[in-house]
């Protein structure tokens, strides 16, 4: 089976904050799966700031991060908009959208003091946010007879498997999570210690990730 590539999403948004030059740099972050998404909260922050001067932003959006977009908002080209996008390619974050509203101190900071203070907003921002990275894998169901489940529980703990579901009926049905990577070492392991009497169906790919103690799961 292909092999897919794993991800890194904002999961949670944040904010953060420095002043230079005794202008406010305020960095929000949102996660967007579109460009609606982003633009509602790009419009968001400039009602919430209504007064900063200007709202700057970034996003990038898609598993491979190949559509992006970023503004200077009047700000001189490219000390803003740009770093700022260049801080979440950086750090490989997706799904993300980054407003960065600016109070002007009276201070000019010159268009490389701009771009470090855009940057700096928004690399103090993210250490607030939560990023996961997302990993390939699938939703297999396992319906076999009380007989097997033993030696089926054997191979799942083996290799650490996440049991997202469990029935017992007059058969056992048992809903894992495996990784794209061993799901054919599963699949075989499995119809070896059966005889083949298992029933195995993959019912979803999806990616996963684990929050804290619990595991994420997001649609393909």
């Amino acid at each position: 089976m292909a092999m897919r590539d794993t991800y890194r999403i904002l999961y949670m948004g944040s904010s953060g904050e420095i002043i230079e030059k005794k202008s406010r740099f305020i960095a929000s972050f949102r996660p967007v799966k579109t460009e609606e998404e982003a633009q509602e909260f790009i419009e968001e922050i400039r009602k919430k700031y209504w007064d900063a001067r200007h709202h700057c932003y970034a996003w990038i959006l898609g598993k491979k991060g190949d559509r992006k977009r970023c503004s200077d908002d009047g700000e001189p080209s490219q000390t803003a908009g740009k770093p700022m996008l260049d801080v979440l390619e950086g750090e490989e974050i997706v799904n993300v959208c980054v407003v960065v509203s600016r109070y002007f101190g009276g201070t000019l900071l010159g268009t490389g003091g701009l771009a470090r203070a855009y940057k700096g907003a928004v690399k103090e921002g993210l250490k607030t946010c939560t990023a996961l990275t997302l990993l390939p894998g699938k939703k297999l169901i396992i319906r076999t007879e009380y007989t097997d489940v033993g030696k089926i529980q054997h191979i799942l703990g083996q290799q650490d498997l996440i049991t997202l579901n469990s029935e017992y009926t007059d058969v056992v049905a048992l809903t894992i999570l495996v990784p794209d990577e061993i799901i054919d070492k599963i699949l075989s392991d499995i119809t070896e210690v059966t005889g083949a009497k298992a029933d195995l169906q993959i019912l979803e790919d999806l990616y996963y990730s684990k929050y804290e103690k619990e595991v994420c799961l997001f649609s393909k």
